[in-house]
Parts: structure tokens; C-alpha cells; sequence
């Protein structure tokens, strides 16, 4: 015969029969926010004060996740979002050169189709990202082997490319999304388990370079040069790790940025340039990884 169970005091709020307010009272209390769980407040945990902890939590999730699937090293692509495959591309123009046939002289139509046009061109660095992809995934040892793996910001463009790349021979990457003021969403080839979003642009990029064997960086714009920009002052100033820095299509970097005028001008160092390597794609910006680490007694793969 089982003993019965003894309620003790706590286990029930104060008799009603004892103050005929008490039940009013305590529901009161316990509709309070204070009265919830830390954890489980979010005005608390959404607030000014609570911000440390939320830098933490931002950096915790994906640590522990990328741990559990044996993520050692990555290699990182960065380049515009804006870069679309072929197809897509030349839709886009036809379909600007079908407005201009109706306003011929619409000055926003023609620069449009200057855009357009200039866009076709670089969907070239599309399908190069994505064969990037492929020879990275196709490393290891097998689809489950993550020691070496690709890494985006999980959005579209190169960074699809590149997820897409590593998709298509059945490779594990990494997608570090940001969540932003306007509607975003990942692109589809980043591997479930390992697509993250983060509340904070620092510590995504700490993601980006605490496993970073590599950073291979295609055409892009502001975002795409605040990640090289970053990474080659970490270096710079030696509070990072010396890593390869591949900037792939010479022609649109020797435009956008003049590395010889900076050095020459004095405000960089003679070697500084020395951090950055230029590359013509994918297969050649591969190799030099892979040979970079080889010289430097650090291989990728023991």
C-alpha cells in the first residue's frame, strides 16, 4: 500500500478560507514578468543590459553545432549576392531589352541595360564559385568528412555558388546568415544542420575567421570588401593568423581597387601586398591554397 504524499506549504497557494484576496494576489505575482523564468523573458533578454549575453548565445549556438560535426578548418568564399548564373542573367536582359523597345529613350531603362549587360559578363564568377565548391567537397574523404569545409555568408549570388558547388558532390557547408531589418532568406544549397543566423555582424564575422584556412573572395561590393578589408587589417596587424587571401577575376580587382597606388602612396607597406595572391579561377585559386599551406608545414589534410 503506497504512503500518501504529504502536500507541503509551498506546493499550494495561500487558502483562500485563510484571506479571500490571496488567489487574486498571487495571480497577480505570477502574471509579472519578474516572476518568469530568465531564460524565458524576453523583454529581459532583449534588452540593453542583457546584450553580453546575447553576444555570447549568438556565438555559442553555432560553435557548439560546427563542433559536433567535426568542423576543423574552413575555407571561405565572400563575393556579391548580387552575381547570378547564366540563365538567370540573360533573362533579366532580355527583359529589359523588351521595355526599351517600348521607351527607347528612357534614360533609367538604358542604364539598366548597361547593368544588366555588365551582369551577364560576371556570371562567369557564378559558375566558377561554384566549381570552387566541387574541389573543396571533393577533398576529403568522404561526404562526411568535414575537416575542410566550405563556408558563405548564406545568402545568394557567389555565396549560393559556392554552397551549390559543395551540394553537388554531396559535400557538407556552411552558411553564416545575418538577420536584417528587411525579409531574407538562405539559399537552398547550405546543409540544414549547418545554416545559422545571427543577430550580431561581429560575431558572425568572428565565425568567418576561427576556422579559416583560406579566404577566397570573388567580385562583390560594400559587403564583400568590409570582409577583405577586415581580414587583411587582422592580418596586418598580426592579430590574425597569416591565411591565404585569394582574390579571384584580376581584371575586376585591379579596377576596384589599386593595391600598387596605396603601396606607392605610402600608406600601406611594400608587404602588405604580400598577403593578397590574384587568381583566374577556381582550379588555379585552389592550388595555391593547397600549396601555400603545403610550404608553410601546415597542411590541410594529415
Amino acid at each position: 500500500m503506497q504512503k500518501k504524499k504529504t502536500v507541503l506549504p509551498w506546493e499550494h497557494p495561500k487558502l483562500q478560507e485563510e484571506d479571500p484576496q490571496s488567489l487574486e494576489l498571487i495571480q497577480t505575482i505570477m502574471k509579472s514578468p519578474t516572476y518568469a523564468m530568465a531564460e524565458e523573458d524576453k523583454e529581459f533578454i532583449n534588452s540593453y543590459e542583457a546584450r553580453g549575453i546575447r553576444l555570447e548565445l549568438d556565438y555559442l549556438k553555432p560553435e557548439l553545432q560546427m563542433n559536433k560535426h567535426g568542423i576543423e578548418h574552413t575555407i571561405v568564399v565572400f563575393g556579391s549576392a548580387r552575381i547570378v548564373e547564366k540563365e538567370t542573367a540573360m533573362k533579366r536582359l532580355s527583359a529589359i531589352g523588351e521595355m526599351l523597345q517600348k521607351k527607347p529613350n528612357n534614360r533609367d531603362l538604358l542604364h539598366e541595360l548597361y547593368v544588366a549587360e555588365r551582369m551577364v559578363g560576371k556570371s562567369i564568377y557564378y559558375d566558377d564559385a561554384r566549381k570552387f565548391g566541387q574541389l573543396v567537397g571533393k577533398s576529403g574523404k568522404s561526404a562526411e568528412d568535414c575537416r575542410v569545409t566550405i563556408m558563405t555568408g548564406g545568402g545568394p549570388g557567389i555565396m549560393e555558388a559556392a554552397n551549390r558547388g559543395a551540394y553537388d558532390v554531396g559535400a557538407k557547408s556552411i552558411g553564416l546568415n545575418i538577420k536584417l531589418p528587411h525579409e531574407q532568406y538562405p539559399n537552398p544549397y547550405i546543409t540544414p544542420d549547418l545554416c545559422f543566423l545571427f543577430h550580431y555582424f561581429a560575431i558572425r564575422k568572428l565565425h568567418f575567421l576561427n576556422r579559416a584556412k583560406a579566404l577566397v573572395i570573388y567580385p562583390g561590393g560594400f559587403g564583400t570588401f568590409d570582409e577583405l578589408f577586415e581580414t587583411l587589417t587582422l592580418i596586418q596587424t598580426r592579430k590574425s593568423q597569416t591565411i591565404p587571401v585569394v582574390l579571384v577575376g584580376k581584371s575586376y580587382w585591379n579596377k576596384a581597387i589599386d593595391f600598387e597606388f596605396l603601396k606607392d602612396e605610402g600608406v600601406i607597406a611594400p608587404q602588405d601586398t604580400e598577403i593578397i595572391t590574384f587568381a583566374d579561377n577556381a582550379e588555379e585559386a585552389w592550388e595555391y591554397i593547397l600549396s601555400w599551406h603545403k610550404e608553410q608545414g601546415t597542411p590541410l589534410y594529415s
